[in-house]
């Protein structure tokens, strides 16, 4: 079993080593890499079962090897990235470690490695996986809207806007202020250019932001009523198969 360590911090490399050989002493720690540029040289002339990839390495974020050439091996992460990075890996079933690298942990991400491998059916998903959480990971989020107000144009940034409705075909952004701005977009369209960690779709009419929940009341049906700052509708609900998705995505 050859194993790739792809770290820039030598004390980080040389621990993951010693948990390695500790945890799997049959196993060869093949080569420890500390560059993207590396990287990428070594996997086109050479192979491995496992790589051990920090994601970011001295000459960028190890992403970009995935742009060069094609990865076949596995991959656990590790990483000091932010919460909702994480949560990204975890939710697709990517292993990560966050650093100081725990040996308990290790062992897990191992023990998943080794489940997922098992057949070839379980290392492909893993590398659908790999990409799904790369795109999670590095794709952009809308940051702002240009509105036409009469015959003006005006930037309004997301972070004003508490939420978006759709009413009568027509789909409007709410700020802080109270104003509504009527949209070009559906809340579709809307669904995946928002950052899913500051907005979510409680309905087919609405998407929040967590910002604008004034409060929350049970209703019937196992659902939930929300009270939105500055809105004046008394039936906004949260959908009932979409509940606990939302009580999850609030506890965070």
């Amino acid at each position: 079993m050859r194993v790739l360590i792809m770290e820039d911090e030598p004390q980080a490399a040389t621990r993951l080593s010693r948990l390695v050989a500790a945890l799997q002493p049959d196993w060869e720690i093949t080569d420890t890499l500390d560059s993207v540029k590396r990287s990428v040289d070594w996997l086109s002339k050479n192979s491995c079962d496992l790589i051990l990839m920090d994601i970011q390495l001295a000459d960028g974020l190890s992403f970009e090897i995935f742009d060069r050439i094609v990865v076949t091996a596995p991959v656990i992460f590790t990483t000091a990235y932010n919460e909702y990075a994480l949560k990204a890996f975890k939710v697709n079933s990517i292993d990560y470690l966050l650093k100081p690298v725990d040996q308990a942990e290790l062992q897990a991400a191992l023990n998943k490695y080794h489940s997922l491998t098992r057949t070839a059916y379980g290392s492909e998903k893993m590398m659908e996986s790999i990409r799904y959480a790369m795109q999670m990971l590095t794709k952009k989020y809308k940051e702002r809207f240009v509105i036409k107000v009469g015959e003006h144009l005006k930037s309004v940034e997301v972070g004003e806007i508490l939420f978006f409705f759709s009413l009568e075909k027509t789909t409007f952004a709410q700020t802080a202020d109270g104003r509504k701005y009527i949209l070009d977009f559906t809340l579709d369209q809307l669904d995946g250019l928002l950052d899913p960690s500051r907005f979510f779709r409680i309905n087919r009419k609405y998407i929040v932001s967590v910002t604008a929940i004034k409060d929350m009341i049970s209703y019937t049906n196992s659902r939930l009523k929300l009270v939105l700052k500055t809105s004046d509708d008394d039936d906004v609900i949260v959908a009932r198969e979409r509940v606990q998705e939302f009580k999850n995505w609030l506890d965070r």
